[in-house]
């Protein structure tokens, strides 16, 4: 059994972070930790809380090991993307060959790597790699009223 002492400091960081904490997860990591710091039993945390015996001892363990700086520590960084490695020649293409729609940058990266992706995914990896969308206005046409005509030379 993993015994932790908390101080008063720490439960008062503990009692702020559970609710101000800009991660769900680590919201939730604080609350299992603030349970524990009112000495509650594991059987009631995990009711409490949702989670599992497995989980409770790894919030623990590894506030036994670091404190809360050790729990606020997020350990997922996400899946890489396949585009990633291709990301130069991606970018060096777009740079000489600026596509006019998402959907065109779709065909050209799926031509290119043979990666098939949505327009919206598209986009998220275009601004990824620095790259910006750019919305463009229309010209207006030329006026059919000779006065406006005349208006319109003039400028």
């Amino acid at each position: 059994m993993i015994q932790s002492t908390f101080s008063e400091a720490g439960i008062a960081a503990l009692n702020y972070e559970r609710y101000h904490h800009t991660s769900p997860q680590i919201q939730k990591r604080m609350e299992v930790l603030y349970l524990k710091s009112k000495d509650l039993p594991h059987h009631e945390i995990r009711r409490l809380c949702g989670i599992s015996k497995p989980t409770l001892v790894t919030y623990l363990r590894a506030y036994h090991l670091g404190g809360i700086e050790h729990v606020e520590h997020q350990h997922y960084h996400g899946q890489p993307s396949d585009l990633k490695r291709h990301h130069e020649t991606i970018e060096a293409y777009f740079k000489e060959h600026p596509p006019r729609t998402s959907t065109e940058a779709q065909a050209i990266i799926e031509r290119l790597t043979g990666i098939k992706r949505s327009p919206t995914q598209i986009r998220a990896f275009m601004k990824r790699i620095g790259l910006r969308l750019r919305k463009t206005g229309a010209i207006p046409g030329k006026a059919t009223d000779p006065a406006k005509q005349a208006e319109q030379a003039s400028c």
